[in-house]
């Protein structure tokens, strides 16, 4: 191997670890903050490496009788967040795939222009639509309640999209020859096209489950009950504006938030990659 070849090999590597490391810092300053008492935070005086407090610390935050809010435990806000992330992640999964088949395998007037319609709402995100979702979810009465925190959204044009450009690169020769043996769209739909979209919703899972979990304005918005909050407002509200506030505790229930996307990521890696892949196919 030559010297221009060790060179060119060097280089990414190094361009990798220091986007790494730029990535990677604030997230290993939080976990450090984490494990340091209050007075040394407050005085700069946290360092880079450990504290002494950090089995007290997570102690305290994990203790079933540990109010991060009042009334409410992490425990009962990682469980809130959970429901609804994966009220979110399956909901868009599922009307994405089937809106996506009917474009794809029905023939039905202004299908294109059905299409466009569903492609153009990419361009209303929910911020824009905040408003009349809010006054559509209060007259439905689903105001602090896990429907109002998902079902407003679960519709995913882009989605819809991605499975949509799949499917188009199933040979017809598949549906045909379904057609032939006598199944029906429906048993079409569950025997040949979900087995063959397996890996294109493992990775649409994860992406969609980081995005559910992830989510601020709309559960900001939609809960007024300190019992209906997600992990990411409650460490919103944990801040207080007096100077009172339990850095770290709020860095610690930042870290373990992060943990289930985490989790989420670390154990479909394989799906996720390899969904991408086909996908692209």
């Amino acid at each position: 191997m030559n010297e221009n070849s060790k060179t060119s090999n060097i280089i990414p590597h190094i361009i990798l670890i220091i986007g790494v490391i730029v990535v990677a810092f604030p997230i290993y300053f939080g976990f450090i903050a984490s494990t340091q008492n209050i007075e040394s935070i407050l005085h700069g005086k946290s360092g880079i490496i450990p504290g002494s407090d950090f089995i007290n610390n997570y102690l305290e935050i994990l203790s079933p009788d540990k109010k991060i809010l009042p009334g409410i435990s992490i425990w009962r806000l990682l469980l809130n967040s959970l429901i609804v992330t994966l009220l979110i992640t399956f909901g868009k999964t599922a009307i994405s795939i089937i809106s996506a088949y009917a474009i794809v395998y029905f023939k039905f007037p202004f299908q294109k222009f059905a299409f466009a319609i569903i492609f153009l709402t990419l361009m209303l995100p929910i911020e824009v639509r905040i408003v009349p979702t809010f006054q559509m979810a209060s007259n439905l009465n689903l105001l602090d309640s896990f429907q109002g925190l998902s079902v407003p959204l679960i519709a995913s044009a882009t989605a819809t999209f991605l499975f949509r450009q799949f499917f188009m690169s199933i040979p017809n020769e598949l549906c045909e020859a379904a057609r032939i043996d006598g199944a029906g769209p429906i048993r079409f739909f569950w025997d040949t096209v979900l087995p063959l979209s397996k890996t294109s919703i493992a990775a649409l899972f994860v992406i969609l489950f980081i995005y559910g979990w992830n989510q601020y304005l709309w559960p900001l918005l939609i809960t007024t009950k300190q019992s209906m909050n997600t992990i990411i407002i409650a460490l919103t509200q944990m801040i207080s504006h007096d100077g009172t506030t339990p850095w770290h505790l709020v860095m610690g229930v930042a870290i373990i938030a992060m943990i289930p996307p985490i989790c989420v990521v670390i154990l479909m890696q394989k799906w996720f990659v390899k969904g991408l892949i086909d996908s692209e196919k």
